[in-house]
């Protein structure tokens, strides 16, 4: 089947028309920059005053990014996707706790989410991220190789425990697992542990996978040196390219702190790097004829790069749905490009975050933000949705 990210009967299948339209409002409200801040700073406001807003916000914004409260709620969202052959990778979106206590109680839902996907033909993988395991502070300690104090270890201690509980269910229950990228400041502790679990784990094929944002400076260099360190450690090695989520909050960061910003300098030079470390990984990755020892995610809202990944491994042989590649997209954006991609036989993952509604603001906060700075993806989304709006009404005609 030709792959056309044009066609929205297949892109908006499972949709009704009025949850199109409902969807439509709501990507013209967030192409406004000023109505995103006013509506996070009313939303922060309610919430201080305790107001019952958890019906308005999981009626509209949750309705659109989020799959439900909790791994159980998440499920009919999840099967939802898997009859348009997608599967869903629930992602608990719960970020930046502060206690112990709270570690403990991701570390078990992360783990829900495992045993979820042993057992559900429609969740593929899984995912966590590390601040919902430990705090910043203390991963940016560990990433800036400072000295410990005795608390502070065994709280690193804790935090590995923790880490090796769940990449060992993975394993157990041989479900792919990737860990997300954070802050550059603490994202050397992330990538330390996840390397560690790697060795743990990806003796005979791709369990743990670390994620690469590629709008930072020197990802094809970082991504060369992370395959040659795997293959003298004669393991297998999984990544999850993205372009990044923490743009401005990087940029203002190495502003206010005097050193070079780690991001890219526009959106092409983000571009170059994300479609340079797929080809990169596609050649670890090899042909149909030679495979090799590795495994990707195509994590892209991007046409050209998705396009370019279909592409490049045509070339090499492969068949769609034969390589240890998926493609993937966040829920709630870029349908065309994943309903079509699975009508193309190729294997599509959607992230289907998680969590109670105000633990989760943070991560819809972030696609608000998002979807104003993306170049393009707020009005891209709108106008493919009144492009099948359209369609349903002459169809009718």
């Amino acid at each position: 089947m030709a792959l056309d990210f044009q066609n929205t009967q297949i892109a908006f299948a499972s949709k009704r028309s009025n949850d199109l339209r409902q969807s439509a409002l709501l990507f013209r409200l967030m192409a406004s920059p000023k109505l995103v801040a006013l509506s996070q700073q009313l939303t922060r406001f309610a919430f201080w005053l305790h107001l019952p807003v958890n019906g308005l916000i999981k009626s509209t914004v949750f309705k659109q990014f989020c799959g439900g409260e909790s791994v159980t709620s998440s499920i009919p969202a999840a099967r939802v996707l898997w009859q348009q052959g997608i599967g869903a990778i629930l992602d608990y979106s719960v970020e930046g706790q502060e206690s112990e206590t709270a570690f403990e109680a991701s570390a078990n839902t992360i783990m829900e989410t495992i045993q979820l996907a042993a057992v559900e033909e429609g969740v593929p993988l899984s995912v966590f991220k590390m601040t919902g395991l430990a705090s910043a502070d203390l991963l940016c300690k560990i990433s800036s190789q400072e000295a410990l104090n005795a608390k502070e270890t065994q709280q690193w201690q804790a935090v590995k425990e923790r880490v090796n509980r769940i990449t060992q269910l993975a394993e157990d229950l041989d479900v792919p697992l990737m860990v997300d990228a954070e802050e550059s400041w603490i994202q050397d502790a992330i990538d330390q542990l996840v390397h560690e679990a790697m060795k743990a784990h990806n003796q005979n094929k791709v369990i743990i996978m670390n994620t690469i944002q590629c709008y930072r400076m020197g990802r094809v260099e970082y991504l060369k040196q992370a395959l040659e360190q795997a293959t003298q450690d004669g393991i297998h090695y999984g990544v999850k390219l993205v372009r990044g989520a923490y743009m401005e909050k990087e940029r203002e960061r190495a502003k206010s702190m005097g050193y070079p910003s780690p991001i890219q300098p526009d959106k092409a030079g983000s571009d170059k790097e994300f479609n340079d470390c797929t080809q990169v990984m596609l050649d670890a990755i090899g042909t149909a004829m030679e495979p090799g020892k590795a495994a990707l995610v195509i994590a892209s809202h991007n046409e050209s790069s998705n396009a370019m990944g279909v592409q490049s491994l045509e070339d090499r042989g492969w068949k769609p749905g034969q390589a240890p590649v998926w493609f993937a997209q966040l829920y709630g954006m870029s349908d065309h490009l994943s309903f079509n991609l699975a009508a193309a036989h190729h294997p599509v993952v959607k992230y289907l975050p998680f969590g109670p509604v105000k633990k989760v603001m943070p991560y819809l906060f972030r696609r608000a933000e998002e979807n104003t700075s993306i170049k393009g993806q707020t009005g891209r989304e709108l106008q493919l949705i009144q492009q099948e709006l359209r369609r349903r009404s002459i169809d009718k005609s």
